[in-house]
């Protein structure tokens, strides 16, 4: 009676594990991962805190050949929506964090709106899989797209559907 008790423990405590809430990677559909970072002038920049905006998260790395190609693109993009209801957040997941990211952008004559994600922990909540990787997320805090790879961000075709996920409600 005892093993059949021991067993029947054993048994339940494995199948419990398995219910456990596991945290699943950002996808389109779904509500964004609310996080916190600092941006560059030590700042704290919050997803949920830009509800009513439409935020292009992109992850990315001052190491990242696709993510340098791009950064000329986003800094077009992000001077296009400029006084528009749209916010970038560039998420850096380098080690070298803030000085990684300002000699970057010293040596490249670059700016954007940057957060370090020094630890990966965004990132991580994320699920990306690389870099640069992007979620477009409307007014309402949903992910609209997810887009691995670099991308022209400063194309009219972009520029056109950011602008229409503003006119949204």
């Amino acid at each position: 009676m005892k093993r059949i008790l021991a067993v029947l423990l054993l048994l339940l405590a494995v199948m419990a594990s398995g219910c456990s809430k596991k945290e699943v990677p950002a996808q389109e559909g779904a509500a964004a991962p609310d996080f916190t970072l600092s941006d560059l002038s030590g700042k704290q920049v919050q997803l949920s805190s830009l509800k009513g905006k439409v935020v292009l998260v992109n992850f990315w790395a001052t190491w990242c050949p696709p993510c340098r190609e791009e950064i000329p693109s986003m800094v077009k993009l992000n001077q296009i929506m400029q006084g528009k209801n749209f916010q970038m957040l560039a998420i850096s997941i380098d080690e070298g964090g803030k000085q990684a990211v300002q000699e970057f952008f010293r040596q490249n004559g670059v700016a954007l709106p940057a957060l370090l994600d020094t630890d990966g922990s965004v990132s991580r909540r994320y699920g990306t899989t690389g870099v640069p990787e992007t979620f477009i997320v409307d007014g309402k805090g949903m992910i609209r797209k997810k887009v691995i790879g670099g991308v022209e961000w400063s194309s009219p075709e972009v520029v056109g559907y950011l602008e229409g996920l503003m006119q949204q409600k």
